[in-house]
């Protein structure tokens, strides 16, 4: 383990290195909110397309659900389908009709677009402490670095917490949306390259003369040490034990799609034609980084039951499996997507209080009074200022360790788009606008919703019970959208009114 700590150490200065370079870069770029929370919209379809990969997939990719199929089995690859498939279809119906309706909005972040929309600082503000749940995702990301300084670089799992914490805080506090746009492509490379030879070591390794022979024989073993393992149900798993719960993961990756942290980056876009080269770019990048699944059944047909932690069977197995120099590989690659992943929430979570709380609430309201220059560069410092507490917060969530890292990462998702998919999609198809009443009702039922389904265990995954008051929120709004008054507004006049109110 000494060689393999020494080379990770190597691979992690190296790595930070040119994080710090494009750090440096980013931060002398950022000369305004809106470059801190998009990136100015400039932004190219390719390296956003990297970018949003990366971002969707995060740390739990490599550690959290390959530790799932480690513990559940085959049951758990209904997981590739809900990344591949839900996620897609998700961009595919929001993105394009967002960006649209943005080149005339100039909205900063999810609750900046709909507060805009809605005209309803109720709903903007409010989106905006919804998305405090993300501090849960963040939380998540934490815990993957911290695992690896404590698995490969035997530091403690506290100290690797504070340092995990500590380098990102100091990144994003620089750099903002050039930061986490133009290293997370890099790093979506770097994933992409890692989740291929996952899996293409798998069958080299328990080869047995062709692809069916090897997959047989896979399942036979796994078969062999619980027959849970190589059903399409698991009843021991916490997420894939039903048609009704990988329905409901199936809905809540679709709604993951216009995440805040996901939705930034549809919005940094520099030309609306280029979303089809960045929804393509996305797709190729994520199905090959989603190919470290297999690295769970790897692992426990490899080490059986016998390794430290579930979230760890991926690095095990890459122990056993690789020479020093690429386990260490794979470890800053891990790195690599807790960060790309936690950088960008980070952006997101800032742009709430700088853009969304302080410009367009405070600041537009008369709350506080104060010149449109210095507010611009107060926002600024507020964006950055917040940066830190964020990180505090996610840090004292993780300072006792989880048992599995997917599943704190999921309470935050599925808090988020339970109060905010029914306003998102009643804005982008609905012939005419909602009133902000029912938008600011879909935003409260949804979200209360999910906090009495799963927190009071009705429903026991976080997929489900998310995936289930993301319907009653949009049922919310469809039902009040015709109760109450209704402004009878079609869509195209409410974007030309919302354009006017700004």
């Amino acid at each position: 383990m000494s060689t393999i700590t020494l080379y990770t150490w190597i691979g992690f200065a190296a790595f930070l290195g040119v994080m710090v370079i494009l750090g440096i870069v980013s931060a002398r770029k950022t000369k305004s909110v809106s470059d801190f929370a998009t990136g100015g919209g400039s932004l190219g379809p390719y390296v956003l397309g990297l970018s949003f990969a990366a971002t969707y997939l995060s740390a739990a990719t490599f550690l959290g659900y390959p530790g799932w199929t480690h513990a559940w089995g085959l049951s758990n690859l209904w997981l590739f389908l809900a990344m591949i498939g839900g996620g897609p279809i998700g961009v595919l119906m929001v993105a394009k009709k967002v960006r649209k309706l943005n080149t005339k909005q100039k909205s900063l972040s999810l609750p900046d677009w709909l507060g805009d929309f809605y005209n309803s600082d109720i709903l903007r503000v409010g989106t905006g402490l919804i998305l405090l749940f993300n501090v849960f995702y963040i939380a998540a990301q934490f815990v993957a670095g911290a695992r690896i300084f404590e698995y490969l670089l035997g530091m403690s799992y506290t100290n690797g917490l504070i340092f995990i914490t500590a380098i990102v805080v100091l990144y994003v506090f620089a750099g903002g949306a050039f930061a986490d746009i133009y290293t997370d492509a890099v790093q979506a490379v770097m994933m992409a390259i890692a989740g291929l030879a996952i899996f293409i070591s798998g069958l080299v390794i328990f080869w047995e003369g062709g692809i069916t022979a090897t997959f047989s024989g896979i399942v036979n073993d796994l078969s062999s040490q619980n027959g849970n393992l190589v059903e399409v149900f698991n009843p021991e798993s916490a997420h894939f034990y039903s048609i009704g719960a990988i329905s409901g993961a199936i809905v809540i990756q679709w709604a993951f799609a216009s995440a805040p942290h996901l939705f930034n980056k549809v919005l940094g876009l520099k030309s609306e034609k280029d979303l089809g080269k960045m929804i393509a770019t996305y797709v190729i990048t994520a199905s090959f980084c989603l190919l470290v699944l297999f690295g769970g059944l790897y692992s426990r047909v490899a080490l059986g039951n016998n390794v430290v932690q579930a979230d760890l069977a991926l690095m095990e197995y890459a122990v056993w499996a690789f020479p020093a120099i690429v386990v260490a590989i794979f470890g800053v690659v891990i790195l690599a997507a807790a960060m790309s992943t936690t950088d960008g929430i980070f952006v997101s979570i800032s742009t709430v209080f700088a853009n969304d709380i302080f410009l367009k609430f405070l600041v537009k309201r008369k709350i506080i009074k104060i010149s449109d220059e210095k507010a611009q560069k107060v926002s600024l410092q507020i964006s950055r200022l917040t940066v830190p507490l964020i990180g505090l917060a996610a840090f004292l969530v993780v300072l006792q360790p989880p048992a599995y890292m997917g599943d704190v990462m999921w309470i935050g998702i599925s808090g988020v788009a339970a109060g905010t998919m029914g306003p998102i999609l009643y804005a982008v198809y609905s012939k005419k606008k909602a009133p902000a009443r029912a938008a600011e009702l879909s935003m409260t039922v949804g979200l209360f919703s999910y906090l009495i389904i799963y927190f009071t265990g009705l429903i026991p995954s976080t997929m489900s019970a998310g995936a289930v008051a993301t319907f009653i929120g949009i049922a919310t709004i469809v039902i009040f959208a015709r109760i109450l008054k209704n402004p009878h507004v079609p869509a195209e006049e409410v974007e030309e009114s919302s354009v006017q109110a700004n």
